[in-house]
């Protein structure tokens, strides 16, 4: 939700689709800078007092941000509210193992997953009908109040106090030198950019067309597609290497980008966006099983968090150009440039593939459990 209850939100008060683009981008640099910090400090003192931390101050930020009409005050609190944004999925992934028996991780990654995802279809369409109520202030009131529950009902859980990060093993890798991860994230910065045009260009491109309503079931048709094909990719994972198969799902993935920016903001965009959300969701899947493979040991929550932070700053400038681009010149040119993102992309993990190849292998069982976990929405 709170992407476009901050987009809305300062458009509302500034009447500049702009400055809303600069709001989200804020919001995400500060939100994806400090995002490896947050996977460190949860590595070395575990869950329970970062969540008691952060999880109350992002709800207080939340509604500071609801309460500002200045432009500079808006921009100020998009940005504290990023830098004290809670690393909830970062909390619950490494969790489910000292919940269920082995035999049931597959059905608690599933269920997980499903509930997820499903979150990340209502979140949108929740956010823009309430911004765009007569009453817009609930959309981050709302948010507010659910990360409050949310990550207080995480934080007071048992399970999560008594958390023992995983022991680095002496020897390894240091993450900024394992040459695998500098190449994910080189694909990371086009990607991370390109997406974060995406996410600010289909409403700015919806909102200049005097339909920012249709914003919501566009991002809801992505959501649905983006379930629907990490299901997908679960079937098929055991049949190939994790690396050639994603290869081959990232090369449809830049194909079906391709067409979006032909599209309007209606049923050519909401069909279209949702055949880029169906192999982006399947891409998901075989992504998460290449860095379970070639990421160094002892990494299991920094290297999810440096990769993030890496892309997530790039998603960040995107966005802040998005809305701008979009207003000064075309929406158009906004979209079709992320496709050309996708298409370097390719073309990186593609050169790079032998920095990969311990991914090039049929991944064993437990590596698909991990995979499929990380199949969910990034919530910082």
């Amino acid at each position: 939700m709170i992407g476009l209850a901050i987009f809305f939100k300062t458009e509302q008060e500034t009447n500049s689709v702009a400055i809303a683009g600069l709001a989200i981008g804020i919001n995400s640099l500060a939100g994806s800078f400090t995002a490896g910090i947050r996977g460190s400090i949860m590595d070395k003192w575990g869950q329970k007092w970062p969540l008691r931390i952060f999880v109350p101050a992002y709800a207080a930020m939340l509604l500071a941000l609801n309460m500002a009409h200045d432009r500079n005050l808006l921009l100020i609190a998009a940005f504290v509210l990023g830098v004290t944004a809670p690393p909830i999925n970062l909390s619950v992934r490494p969790l489910w193992k000292d919940v269920v028996p082995a035999d049931f991780l597959r059905v608690a990654y599933a269920v997980d997953s499903a509930i997820m995802n499903f979150a990340g279809v209502i979140g949108p369409v929740l956010a823009t009908t309430l911004a765009l109520s007569s009453h817009p202030g609930s959309a981050l009131s709302t948010a507010s109040a659910l990360m409050f529950i949310g990550g207080s009902a995480l934080g007071i859980t048992s399970i999560s106090r008594n958390w023992i990060p995983e022991k680095k093993i002496k020897g390894a890798a240091a993450l900024w030198r394992s040459k695998p991860l500098q190449l994910l994230m080189i694909e990371g910065c086009f990607i991370g950019f390109g997406w974060g045009l995406f996410d600010v260009a289909v409403p700015a491109y919806a909102t200049l067309e005097g339909f920012p309503q249709r914003t919501a079931w566009i991002f809801g048709a992505m959501g649905v597609a983006n379930v629907v094909g990490g299901l997908l990719a679960g079937l098929v994972s055991k049949n190939s290497s994790a690396l050639a198969t994603m290869r081959k799902t990232y090369l449809m993935w830049f194909i079906v980008s391709i067409p979006i920016a032909f599209t309007y903001p209606g049923w050519s965009m909401a069909l279209f966006g949702a055949a880029l959300g169906l192999v982006g969701g399947a891409i998901q899947v075989f992504y998460w099983e290449v860095m379970e493979a070639v990421r160094p040991k002892g990494s299991q929550t920094s290297a999810l968090g440096w990769l993030w932070s890496v892309e997530g700053t790039l998603m960040a400038l995107g966005s802040a150009l998005g809305g701008y681009l979009s207003e000064i010149f075309s929406p158009r040119l906004v979209l079709a440039t992320t496709s050309v993102c996708i298409g370097i992309g390719f073309i990186v993990l593609t050169l790079g593939r032998e920095r990969l190849k311990a991914a090039d292998r049929i991944p064993e069982s437990y590596e698909d459990l991990e995979a499929m976990k990380d199949n969910l929405p990034t919530i910082n």
